[in-house]
C-alpha cells in the first residue's frame, strides 16, 4: 500500500509548554525546498548539524539543530525534516507558522504513523504500539509495547498466516487436481496441522491477553450494604484517603473512582453507594449510577460486614442473586477486627479488616490470579482489544474446520473456513484492513506521531 498524498504535513513532536528542547517534524516531497529556505541548505543526510533557523526576510528565529532523513530511509518513508530548537511556546509557534509559509499544512493525529504503515515502514500492530508505548502506564506495559513496536507480535502473527497458507496450499491443490490421489480426509497430516495452529495460536492469545491487560487494566466495582466498609477498602486498596470514611450509613452517594498498578498491571477501583431501598432521591441516583457501574465491571468486590448476623447479611446475598452472571464476584467479609476472624481466604471468601489493613495483601494475589497475572511477562505484547477479538475470531474459524473435517468430510468448507481464518488474522497487521478501522485507530494518536 502506497501513500499517494503529494501533500507536506508539519507538526510539533514534542509535549507543549516550557522546555529546553522542542521539535518540529516535517514529511512530504517539500522538504528539500523548506530547508533550504529556513537552514539555507540542505543538511547532510542523517547528520545532525549546528544551523540558525530563518524567516522569509533572513531574521533568524532561532538556533538549534537540524536532522534529514531522505526517503525511504526515514520514519515515514518520505522525505523528514527535523528541526531541534529551544522548547518554547512562542518559538515552537514561529516555526510552524514559517513551515506552513513555505507549503506544508498542519498534520491530523497520528498522520505521520499512517504514513508510515501506507509506506510499508511499519505493519499496523507496531503503528499502535508507538501509542500504547507514549501511553504506557508501568514499566511492564513500556516493554510490552516496546516488543510489539520491534515486532515481536507481528513475527507470531506472520508465522502463525504462514502455517494457515501453506494448510490451505495442501488442501486446495489435493481439490483441484483430485488425480494426484491426495486423499487428505482420510491421512491425520491436515488434523495434525490444525492442532498445531490450534495450540500457537492458543500460545499467542495468552500472551496478547496478558499485553491487553499492562495496557487496559481491569474495572474492579466494591459493592455492598451502606456501611459495609466500601470507601475503607477502596482507600486501602489505593493507598491514600480517597473516599470519606464514616460511622454514618450511606454517606456515599455517588460513584468514586480510583486506578492503582497492582504490580504493573492498572486496576480501575469503583466505590458506589451502599445498595438498599431508600426514598431519598439523590441516593436513588446513585444507586442507579452504582448498578450502572456493575454492568460496566470485569469483578465485582461484594463486601458482607463481618460484624453483624447472619439475618443482617441476609440482604447481601440478594444482591448476589441481582448481579449478573457474566461478572466475576469475590465475596470479602470486612470487619474481622471486630468479629475476632482470621484475615485470608476461607472457601473461596476473603476475610480482611479495611480499617487495619489486615488480609488486603490476600486479596491483591486473588485479584491477580482473576486477572490472569502471571509473574513473568517478559515474553507478552502489548495488545488491543480489536486484536483479541480478531484472534477469538480466527479461533473459532480454525475450529469450524477441525468440525468439518472430522465430522463431516467436507473439504471445500474446510478450505473455506481455513481462508476466513486467514483474513482474520490479517486484520491484526493490516494485511486486510478497512479505511475506516485506520482512520478511528490513527486518530486516536497525538499530533507529531
Amino acid at each position: 500500500m502506497v501513500n499517494n498524498s503529494n501533500e507536506t504535513i508539519v507538526a510539533v513532536a514534542t509535549p507543549s509548554g516550557r522546555g529546553g528542547v522542542g521539535i518540529i517534524r516535517i514529511s512530504g516531497t517539500l522538504v528539500p525546498i523548506i530547508a533550504v529556505k529556513i537552514l539555507g541548505s540542505l543538511p547532510t543526510p542523517f547528520k545532525a548539524s549546528h544551523r540558525l533557523f530563518k524567516d522569509q526576510s533572513g531574521n533568524t528565529l532561532d538556533d538549534g539543530v537540524a536532522i534529514y532523513f531522505p526517503n525511504p530511509k526515514s520514519f515515514t518513508g518520505e522525505d523528514v525534516l527535523e528541526l531541534q530548537g529551544h522548547g518554547g511556546h512562542i518559538v515552537m509557534d514561529m516555526l510552524l507558522k514559517r513551515c506552513i509559509e513555505l507549503g506544508a499544512r498542519l498534520a491530523k493525529p497520528g498522520e505521520f504513523s499512517e504514513r508510515a504503515f501506507l509506506n510499508d515502514k511499519l505493519d499496523l500492530t507496531q503503528a499502535e504500539a508507538i501509542a500504547d508505548l507514549i501511553d504506557s502506564g508501568s514499566e511492564q506495559a513500556a516493554r510490552s509495547a516496546l516488543r510489539s513496536l520491534q515486532g515481536d507480535f507481528s513475527k507470531a502473527i506472520d508465522s502463525l498466516l504462514t502455517k494457515m497458507i501453506e494448510m490451505r496450499v495442501y488442501v486446495e491443490a489435493a481439490l483441484d487436481f483430485p488425480e494426484e490421489e491426495i486423499d487428505f480426509l482420510a491421512d491425520k497430516k491436515v488434523l495434525n496441522r490444525l492442532n498445531e495452529i490450534k495450540q500457537q495460536l492458543k500460545d499467542i492469545t495468552q500472551k496478547a491477553q496478558q499485553g491487553s491487560l499492562l495496557r487496559n487494566g481491569l474495572h474492579l466495582v466494591i459493592i455492598g450494604k451502606p456501611n459495609a466498609g466500601k470507601s475503607s477498602l477502596l482507600n486501602a486498596l489505593a493507598g491514600n484517603e480517597t473516599a470519606i470514611v464514616t460511622d454514618i450509613a450511606g454517606t456515599t452517594r455517588d460513584i468514586l473512582h480510583e486506578t492503582i498498578n497492582l504490580d504493573g498491571m492498572p486496576l480501575h477501583l469503583v466505590d458506589t453507594a451502599g445498595l438498599r431501598k431508600s426514598n431519598d432521591p439523590v441516593e436513588k441516583i446513585g444507586i442507579e449510577r452504582a448498578w450502572q457501574a456493575i454492568k460496566n465491571a470485569d469483578i465485582a468486590l461484594l463486601l458482607k460486614d463481618d460484624s453483624q448476623s447472619s439475618d443482617k447479611n441476609a440482604e447481601t446475598d440478594q444482591i448476589l442473586q441481582e448481579i449478573p452472571d457474566n461478572l466475576s464476584v469475590i465475596v470479602v467479609h470486612n470487619k474481622i477486627d471486630l468479629s475476632e476472624k482470621v484475615a485470608g481466604i476461607v472457601a473461596d471468601e476473603i476475610y480482611i479488616s479495611a480499617k487495619f489493613g489486615k488480609g488486603i495483601d490476600a486479596l491483591k494475589e486473588e485479584l491477580k490470579q482473576r486477572m490472569g497475572f502471571k509473574e513473568n511477562s517478559e515474553d507478552s505484547f502489548i495488545a488491543r482489544r480489536r486484536h483479541l477479538e480478531a484472534l477469538q475470531r480466527t479461533d473459532d474459524y480454525v475450529k469450524n474446520a477441525e468440525l468439518q473435517l472430522v465430522e463431516y468430510n467436507a473439504g471445500e468448507l474446510i478450505a473455506e473456513e481455513l481462508r476466513l481464518a486467514q483474513d482474520e488474522l490479517g486484520t491484526i497487521t493490516g494485511r486486510f484492513t478497512s479505511d475506516d478501522l485506520l482512520g478511528e485507530i490513527f486518530s486516536s494518536f497525538c499530533i507529531g506521531k
